[in-house]
């Protein structure tokens, strides 16, 4: 394992790796370390050194809302709610269903280690430069994807510190990307445990897209309690501000923190 400071724009030693056959590095986000990967083999390690269970899938970072737009099955509202956060720079993940062209995307063998029992995954985006940097030029270059995962052991917080990512991770990563003060420059005030990032479902059991409201209140009318809903189901970093913006763009939504992905 090779341990270097981020160099504040695209990491090219960390890119390098990831175009490498299984390579596995730790970069920082907004939300503390996260384990990238690009591929089955580097999926497979990043399970491993995190004891991670199958049926937790790690997320997609999207370096751009084309990005997004083109992996992802979204609807107006949907669209709508992301573009909003993008302009916002507030960190954004979304469960939702794939495009069928999308799936051509996903590397062969990589499948079950990025997309639940529904077929959905959860697309993120404005998860912090350093990161996003290494996103965009895959993307834009090899049309590759970047998965990922908190860069701790499977039920322990992140601590938003290289420290914290723990022996067994720091150790089988092939690089570890120390970024602490840009960290920092995000969540100033933490006392040792930073947030995660906040994840919404548009998606049903099935893993089918909620319907649109089209602004539709419905005053007047009874709850129906089995209305398929957009669900805050992870609180995390920038709650005020999403939580405001599904009041101002849904008249009706959920929040269920802790509902499982």
């Amino acid at each position: 394992m090779t341990n270097i400071s981020w160099n504040g724009g695209l990491q090219y030693q960390a890119l390098d790796i990831l175009r490498q056959e299984g390579g596995v590095v730790v970069s920082p986000t907004k939300v503390g370390y996260i384990i990238v990967t690009t591929d089955e083999q580097g999926l497979q390690r990043k399970f491993e050194l995190k004891n991670r269970p199958l049926r937790k899938p790690g997320v997609v970072l999207c370096g751009s809302l084309e990005q997004l737009f083109e992996l992802a099955e979204v609807n107006d509202e949907i669209r709508e709610f992301y573009e909003t956060h993008w302009r916002q720079d507030v960190l954004m993940g979304c469960i939702l269903p794939w495009k069928s062209s999308g799936l051509d995307f996903i590397p062969e063998g990589a499948e079950p280690y990025v997309r639940d029992a529904r077929g959905t995954s959860c697309f993120v985006v404005r998860f912090g430069t350093p990161a996003e940097k290494l996103a965009s030029e895959l993307w834009e270059k090899d049309r590759s994807l970047l998965f990922a995962s908190s860069a701790n052991p499977s039920g322990k917080g992140n601590r938003g510190v290289v420290s914290g990512i723990g022996e067994r991770i720091a150790g089988g990563v092939d690089l570890v990307v120390e970024g602490d003060e840009y960290v920092r420059s995000i969540q100033p005030d933490t006392a040792g445990r930073y947030e995660q990032g906040v994840m919404v479902s548009f998606v049903d059991a099935e893993g089918r897209l909620v319907p649109e409201q089209r602004g539709e209140a419905r005053r007047g009318e009874v709850v129906d309690a089995g209305e398929e809903l957009p669900t805050l189901i992870r609180a995390g970093l920038s709650l005020p501000q999403i939580l405001l913006n599904l009041a101002e763009q849904f008249p009706r939504w959920n929040y269920r923190h802790g509902q499982y992905y």
